[in-house]
């Protein structure tokens, strides 16, 4: 006689059968700048002079007036318990006027939703808005979490691809090619992380016009909102088409322009229904924000631009110093970024030769020979949907800018 209480823990459950770790999480690639920049410091600290440009990270110090406010928020018991989820009411009210300032539309507190950092807040705006086998319309080149985020969704990325010759900025009739009854969303990142593209107001208000038409969801990533060169104006989407604030999310952060990379303060912005419910996911994923980084942050976004206006002159003078240097690496092709702090050359005229000995036939295979031998550390195409590319970050010191690529230049000339 048997009852179902007589079952075999081994037949019920055939661990040797099963994998570790499950598909979902198992699936997702390691980032490549972030595994470019550690490669890069472990070889620093073993004693090699390795030059990295593969961090999208500034290399100020946060402002000192931030730091002083963080520094007083330590000592405030209020701060030593949880917060509300959704951020505290001060952090979201400075987001939402910031993004009145910069936008041209009125934001409500409520609108605004304070995440662990930028990347959180791609992940949760996926998550919140995608069932599975929705899809994205994702141009690339493209930020290498966008399409790791859009599959822990239960989502597709569908790639659209715009080369150096477009300036690396998508048409309206590749988009429309590529749309389906699938697709759900629209991933547009203005300035752009990998290629420092800045899309005019005029591009931005055919797409979003076209997006409305058609009932897509936009998820606009303006982390770099605050980093234009050459009198290039920041464009928001919702400022030229006011009308998708129904279907819209703004996504941004304090890292990149505020040099807080390592306080993880970000925040998406939206329809107060969409917030609510990436605010429930929050609530049973992270909780709050830590409460010192965003009283950090309240103080970033309040307090006086001169800091930033600085750091963005120099970014500016790095920026022309990197186009002009790279412009001399034989079989490169570089367009000049107008945003953000990358350039993101064209490599395919230096591959399919023989370098020092290694036959280089891919932008991963280039970059891998580069670090070997001139030890430069730079990230390949691959990484952002579009071989045959480089990423270089020019947020390094102007000396380091320098001897990295002259470098390259005397390797790939040799």
């Amino acid at each position: 006689m048997t009852t179902d209480d007589d079952r075999s823990p081994a037949a019920s459950f055939p661990a040797a059968d099963r994998a570790r770790i499950s598909r979902r999480i198992s699936s997702i690639a390691p980032s490549a700048t972030l595994a470019v920049d550690a490669t890069a410091k472990a070889l620093k600290a073993a004693g090699r002079p390795v030059i990295g440009f593969g961090a999208g990270e500034p290399d100020f110090p946060t402002p000192a007036h931030i730091v002083d406010a963080a520094r007083d928020a330590v000592g405030d018991p209020a701060n030593h318990r949880y917060s509300p989820t959704a951020g505290l009411p001060a952090l979201r009210q400075a987001v939402a006027d910031s993004a009145t300032r910069m936008g041209g539309l009125t934001v409500e507190p409520g609108q605004v939703l304070i995440t662990n950092g930028g990347k959180q807040a791609v992940y949760q705006a996926f998550a919140t808005l995608l069932d599975p086998g929705d899809e994205v319309l994702l141009p690339a080149p493209y930020w290498t979490t966008y399409p790791e985020a859009i599959r822990l969704a239960g989502g597709r990325e569908v790639t659209v691809l715009a080369g150096a010759d477009q300036g690396y900025l998508p048409s309206l009739a590749q988009l429309e090619a590529s749309r389906t009854h699938a697709t759900r969303a629209i991933l547009l990142c203005s300035p752009s992380n990998p290629t420092g593209a800045v899309m005019s107001a005029d591009q931005l208000r055919e797409i979003g016009q076209w997006a409305l038409e058609h009932g897509l969801w936009v998820i606009s990533d303006e982390i770099y909102q605050h980093l234009t060169y050459d009198d290039t104006p920041f464009t928001s989407v919702l400022s030229v088409v006011p009308e998708l604030a129904d279907s819209t999310l703004v996504l941004g952060g304090v890292a990149k322009t505020y040099a807080m990379t390592g306080w993880r303060v970000g925040w998406m912005i939206g329809p107060e229904d969409v917030i609510a419910a990436a605010g429930n996911l929050q609530s049973h994923l992270t909780s709050n924000v830590n409460n010192i980084a965003q009283r950090a942050a309240i103080a970033a976004l309040n307090g006086p631009m001169e800091p930033i206006d600085q750091m963005r002159e120099a970014f500016d003078r790095r920026r022309r110093l990197m186009v002009e240097k790279l412009s001399q690496v034989p079989g490169f092709t570089v367009p000049t970024p107008t945003g953000a702090f990358y350039a993101f050359p064209d490599v395919h005229g230096a591959l399919g030769k023989e370098i020092r000995g290694t036959h280089v036939e891919t932008s991963t295979e280039l970059a891998a020979v580069i670090l070997q031998e001139a030890e430069v550390a730079a990230v390949p195409g691959e990484a952002f949907g579009a071989p045959g590319h480089l990423r270089f970050s020019y947020a390094l010191s102007d000396e380091d800018l320098a001897e990295g690529i002259d470098r390259v230049i005397a390797l790939l000339g040799s």
